[in-house]
């Protein structure tokens, strides 16, 4: 991957990127905010679903809290970075666990999903993510990998937008260079030997309108997003999650 000149090098800064982002570092997820109250700055903001509605606290490691995943410190480390080097006025102090049939959803244009494998939505959340996403919101999957919870997610978003399809993306559609300039997609997955993949889905299921869902098949951005600070994953696949999760960012903050 190449960044353009006036940000070249900026991402090499993500080992302390923490620090800043997380202010206490990693808190238990007991003690988690689940939510910052709306000032029109954007906040990271994730989907909870599922038997891990109720809290943070069960089953972290399993399907009921598998929304969980990498919070909170990937969605303050990515904010940080947002925030400095962008023109984005961005939320520094805490992010958002929203259930898709809170209507606090429509006062943020970006969200975030994990695990979406595990995903089970149901008819009152399926309407509500309807109507966000066709009054121009947009929603990131990460997190997942394998043929079954490709179907899940498919199955999940046809509930939602029925007559929609994901549509496959390679490196020359216009999110991979928003903001920086990406020539190869060739980010591994950080822990599971599979081939990384992009799909999208479209208003009117034309992939030169406007862009409703991304899909990061067979890849975790957000488990580089999370131990950037500990190195665990080596400086240029994290400093390229990054830049994949900026550009993700820009795009539907201007489209």
């Amino acid at each position: 991957m190449r960044q353009r000149p006036a940000v070249a090098g900026l991402l090499l800064l993500v080992l302390l990127v923490p620090l800043v982002a997380s202010g206490q570092g990693r808190r238990s997820l007991r003690q988690a905010d689940v939510a910052v109250d709306y000032d029109s700055h954007f906040a990271f903001t994730r989907i909870r679903y599922g038997a891990g509605r109720e809290g943070l606290a069960r089953g972290f490691f399993g399907g009921s809290n598998a929304w969980a995943h990498d919070y909170p410190v990937a969605d303050r480390n990515l904010a940080a970075i947002l925030d400095y080097i962008t023109n984005m006025r961005v939320r520094l102090d805490g992010s958002n666990i929203l259930d898709l049939d809170d209507p606090r959803i429509f006062e943020n244009p970006i969200l975030y999903m994990s695990e979406p494998g595990y995903w089970v939505t149901n008819d009152g959340e399926a309407e509500s993510l309807r109507a966000y996403l066709l009054k121009g919101g947009f929603i990131i999957f990460d997190d997942f990998e394998g043929d079954g919870h490709w179907r899940n997610l498919v199955a999940q978003m046809n509930r939602a937008l029925p007559g929609h399809h994901f549509i496959h993306l390679d490196v020359s559609h216009p999110i991979f260079q928003t903001f920086f300039g990406i020539r190869h997609l060739n980010i591994p997955h950080p822990t599971v030997n599979v081939p990384p993949d992009y799909f999208a889905i479209f208003e009117n299921n034309d992939p030169s309108g406007r862009m409703l869902a991304l899909a990061n098949w067979n890849n975790d951005l957000g488990d580089y997003w999370e131990w950037s600070a500990e190195g665990l994953y080596g400086d240029d696949p994290t400093n390229d999650a990054y830049r994949l999760g900026v550009n993700y960012i820009v795009y539907a903050m201007t489209h």
